[in-house]
């Protein structure tokens, strides 16, 4: 845990919440045990799209579909949503959740590996948000900031791990090492990157908010 739990509690009782349509089908998620992103990154999202107001957003996993759908809620109305997803079980069950809201023309799901995809799409995307597979993260930076437009945002979550970020290598399975290691040595690519400006937050799992700069200085 990464915040104290009455704390965590106290903050999301906060929070606003969502339209039914979309509190149901993050319900429906929590019980098919399919990762959707937590209440209170949720709310970092609607914060950020309503301050910058992107005309374009790239999400790198899509799942069922709910972060995206919650993204077109708080979006412009020009803006136009661009998501990744290549579980294949998952991506009718997107599609179809899509549907149901009447939102398949403000989303485009593209269904295969990041990696290749990320490479074909010309962008550029003025909103990154990045919640696909953890160990998986540096391999997509490159492309991803090759996509990125001067002063928009990348929006990575689920940084710290429950905080077993912070713990050595040897004190987390031997399972998780990998993917501990490559994130670490994605926060340090982000907090050290010369064209990035990054604040990592203890939101949720962790979440880290990027805006890549004009230029080097």
């Amino acid at each position: 845990m990464i915040v104290d739990e009455r704390m965590r509690v106290f903050i999301n009782s906060l929070d606003r919440g969502e339209p039914a349509w979309l509190e149901e089908l993050y319900r429906q998620a929590v019980r098919d045990r399919v990762p959707v992103i937590r209440t209170e990154t949720g709310s970092l999202l609607r914060f950020l799209l309503t301050l910058c107001r992107p005309s374009s957003i790239l999400e790198v996993g899509t799942a069922v579909g709910f972060s995206a759908l919650l993204m077109s809620e708080y979006m412009p109305e020009s803006c136009h949503i661009t998501t990744i997803e290549k579980y294949e079980k998952r991506i009718p069950i997107a599609r179809e959740n899509f549907r149901r809201a009447g939102r398949e023309e403000k989303i485009t799901l593209l269904e295969g590996d990041a990696a290749e995809l990320l490479r074909e799409l010309e962008g550029p995307f003025d909103f990154i948000f990045m919640d696909a597979a953890k160990g998986q993260y540096p391999h997509f930076l490159p492309e991803v900031l090759r996509l990125l437009t001067p002063g928009g945002l990348l929006v990575s979550d689920n940084v710290l791990q429950e905080g077993d970020i912070l713990e050595s290598r040897y004190a987390v399975t031997r399972r998780d090492r990998t993917i501990h290691a490559r994130m670490r040595d994605y926060l340090y690519e982000l907090t050290h990157h010369p064209l990035l400006e990054t604040a990592v937050l203890p939101v949720g799992d962790g979440v880290t908010v990027s805006t890549k700069k004009e230029r080097t200085q």
